[in-house]
């Protein structure tokens, strides 16, 4: 049997008289000088004081793709809040099913209130029974949802033309979505306290009284009456935007063609 040659740093150290070290203790040794080797050397990345504005990013919303604007860019419908956030939409199941649809499909738990559950069942059905994000309640019986940060909600209120006052009600992470089918006594009050509404195909009375509380203008009011299925006039307090809701090939075959009338 021979005896193996010592590596170069053992073999000074044994003749030094110096303890030789352990592996262990070599590998630590090792690691701690970066394993002998130099990485690149770079300039340090500094900036001064006044060029710190360029180092801002347009950041967009994220959230719901709710359709394409006029220039067919992404129009995204932020519902995830960390303050109370009410919708309101004036038309049809079709676009509250498909926003429900593709907000569940984000990560948020998404609770539907109706008193039409036969409507919904087939989308809860469709995603899992359930188990996959979205449920389905009577009016007036949605429990406690418990929404935070990492389990936001988005709570569905499709309870006809007159809404009974919610239960659970908008707040943190939990955002209110309320669908009436056309305009009725109390949509003034519901608009006025939405932070965003949604407007599809009306009459032109509904257009002349929604115009009034809105303050659309006269070309807005005036367009109402002849929107497209699937075209809806978004609003905030500053404000609008047409955007038009185009269905994937499953939300077709789950939902079907864009309409608003149910």
């Amino acid at each position: 049997m021979t005896a193996t040659t010592p590596r170069v740093g053992q073999a000074a150290a044994i003749g030094r008289g110096e303890p030789q070290s352990s592996a262990p203790e070599r590998a630590r040794e090792l690691l701690r000088r970066g394993f002998g080797l130099f990485g690149p050397r770079h300039p340090r990345h500094s900036v001064t004081v006044d060029q710190l504005d360029a180092l801002a990013l347009p950041v967009a919303d994220d959230g719901v793709v709710v359709g394409v604007d006029a220039e067919n860019r992404p129009a995204v419908l932020g519902l995830n809040r960390p303050l109370p956030y009410d919708v309101v939409l004036i038309g049809g199941l079709w676009t509250v099913q498909v926003i429900a649809l593709r907000a569940a499909a984000t990560g948020t738990r998404v609770a539907v209130e109706t008193a039409r559950a036969q409507v919904w069942m087939p989308m809860v059905h469709a995603m899992g029974g359930g188990q996959n994000g979205m449920a389905v309640y009577d009016v007036g019986r949605v429990p406690p949802l418990g929404a935070s940060a990492g389990t936001p909600v988005l709570v569905v209120r499709d309870c006809g033309m007159r809404p009974p006052r919610g239960r659970v009600v908008s707040g943190p992470w939990q955002s209110v979505l309320t669908l009436l089918p056309y305009v009725s006594p109390v949509a003034p009050r519901l608009v006025r306290q939405a932070r965003l509404v949604g407007i599809q195909r009306v009459s032109p009375d509904e257009a002349t009284q929604l115009g009034r509380t809105m303050a659309l203008t006269r070309a807005e009011t005036d367009s109402l009456p002849g929107l497209s299925d699937g075209l809806t006039l978004w609003c905030t307090d500053r404000d609008r935007q047409y955007v038009m809701t185009q269905p994937t090939d499953v939300e077709t075959g789950l939902l079907g063609t864009p309409r608003r009338m149910d």
